[in-house]
């Protein structure tokens, strides 16, 4: 990639989370010989200046103006960086014409997106264009889905070494969380159900767990919706509401590397409760939650946690490899801070920051497929997330 002006733009730097990422590049990369040239964006300048001052940027930080809805601006954007990142969402309704800008431009991009039926779109839409301008289109660089996706690519990589083959089978079951779900996750939930009411053909990418991997008809998947008891945890599990959009990502993931973990791979995730008739009731009422699982009052976009609660929050997951012979083994991958805002903004910007210091062919993908174990690295060395075997 040419020379460009910056090697990251932060675009909606104004928003909650989007300051979150540009704080965090500040404060762990301003004096480092390593950081990246990066800069804020959004619509409003003065919006952008109140914030860098905010966060307590220098005053010489770049600021970039460039509405969601202006596409020549978007285009030009684009063109002084080598990776957008944006924060920006519901993506299905305002991350159209930035996306393909980046696609038009040849610029590397990441968000945060977890709308599997605008994802599925998007690569019907721009995946050709997208490897013929170089462009590598990065979706679900946060909590969803970067533990899960890597998490079972780490999962696969002992498994090859220990066994010579793949996992045919691996649970994802998250065993601890603290923290709250952004604002921006409740909308575009919100987002997804109201464009699935008006087109009912979306209610069928929702329920394809090979939505993202066009062309291909894998195996039945576990559905992950019915409370069940683990005999080998002793714990019951319940539904976890990110299951949907992480484990589309992992199928694709999977996709796009030619199925180093085969084409027969079964994969599912569940949040798991405690044993007995007490964790049988949490996991029931987990389930019944699934109908509305933000509640009358969901978080809006903007709104957030405390700093405080922000960095008290932590997440734990378990990925249990089911292999041939019967045999198991148990990889954790586990992340300090808030996982919808604190440790999802460390996500984004570390994915940013790989993108923008490596190169490879364009395309629309996941941080799994592009990034890999370079990533992984990254995340120990600066995210303080870990992934590790347990046994």
């Amino acid at each position: 990639m040419a020379d460009k002006e910056f090697d990251i733009i932060v675009y909606g730097a104004t928003g909650y989370t989007g300051r979150l990422v540009a704080e965090y590049l500040d404060k762990h990369y301003r004096d480092r010989d390593d950081g990246p040239k990066w800069a804020m964006a959004g619509r409003s300048l003065e919006k952008l200046e109140a914030v860098r001052d905010e966060i307590g940027a220098p005053k010489d930080t770049p600021l970039v103006v460039a509405d969601a809805d202006d596409a020549a601006a978007l285009e030009e954007m684009c063109k002084r960086t080598k990776v957008v990142l944006t924060t920006v969402g519901p993506y299905q309704l305002y991350g159209d014409k930035l996306l393909a800008a980046c696609v038009k431009t040849g610029t590397d991009y990441a968000d945060l997106c977890g709308e599997p039926a605008w994802m599925a779109e998007k690569i019907a839409e721009h995946e050709e264009a997208a490897k013929n301008s170089g462009a590598r289109i990065c979706f679900s660089s946060g909590f969803d889905s970067i533990p899960f996706d890597l998490g079972v690519l780490m999962t696969q990589k002992v498994a090859k070494e220990r066994y010579g083959k793949p996992a045919p089978r691996i649970r994802g079951r998250v065993r601890a969380m603290q923290g709250t779900f952004s604002g921006g996750t409740a909308a575009s939930l919100g987002a997804t159900m109201k464009a699935a009411a008006k087109n009912p053909k979306i209610i069928n990418v929702l329920r394809d767990p090979f939505a993202l991997a066009p062309g291909f008809d894998g195996p039945e998947q576990p559905s992950g919706m019915i409370p069940k008891y683990e005999k080998d945890l002793d714990k019951w599990a319940a539904p976890f509401v990110m299951a949907p959009i992480n484990t589309k990502n992992v199928h694709r993931t999977n996709f796009l590397l030619g199925h180093p973990y085969g084409e027969d791979f079964q994969y599912d995730e569940m949040v798991l409760t405690s044993p007995g008739e007490a964790g049988k009731k949490m996991a029931e009422a987990a389930a019944e939650m699934m109908k509305n699982p933000f509640g009358a009052k969901p978080p809006k976009p903007g709104e957030g946690p405390s700093k405080e609660e922000r960095e008290n929050g932590y997440y734990d997951i378990l990925f249990v490899a089911e292999m041939e012979n019967g045999e198991t083994f148990h990889y954790g991958v586990k992340g300090k801070y808030d996982p919808g805002y604190g440790s999802t903004s460390r996500m984004l910007a570390e994915t940013g920051i790989a993108l923008a210091n490596s190169d490879g062919p364009g395309g629309i993908g996941t941080p799994g497929s592009f990034l890999g174990e370079d990533l992984v690295k990254r995340l120990e060395e600066h995210a303080e997330i870990s992934f590790a075997a347990e046994n």
